[in-house]
């Protein structure tokens, strides 16, 4: 009988890099440019960033103050949101239009009212969700 080879089963710890203000600047503008395609209003917007309404629009209005670590995570899930919209529909108006159709994988709710739950947790749903369905994982 041979020796088994032992295995070293520790894995190296990984730690993804910070999302940088710059970059969650960059992903803020796009997201207001998301949230217009996605028709919603300047309070729903503020919701999915957990932002009150007054600093949203000031942010909107080009005045972005500090991002938290959990409006960079919120920002990141709403870009991947996007991004798996415009890979399953080849028409991005269908993609727009899908965040507030009724979906039979949130009890009939839409996407965007799970997400309107206001947690960071919600957006993550969506997000897997949607990379379930494109098949990423």
């Amino acid at each position: 009988m041979t020796a088994l080879r032992q295995i070293d089963t520790t894995a190296p710890d990984f730690v993804p890099e910070r999302i940088s203000d710059a970059e969650a600047a960059a992903m803020f503008r796009a997201a207001v440019n998301l949230f217009r395609l996605w028709r919603l209003t300047d309070e729903q917007a503020a919701t999915l960033l957990d932002l009150p309404s007054r600093s949203y629009g000031r942010w909107k209005a080009g005045q972005i103050g500090r991002v938290s670590r959990d409006g960079k995570a919120r920002l990141s899930n709403l870009m991947g949101i996007h991004k798996a919209l415009r890979i399953i529909f080849r028409e991005p108006q269908r993609g727009y239009d899908w965040i507030q159709a009724a979906n039979a994988a949130f009890g009939g709710r839409s996407a965007l009212q799970v997400m309107l739950g206001g947690e960071l947790t919600d957006l993550m749903r969506v997000r897997h969700y949607l990379d379930h369905e494109r098949g990423a994982w």
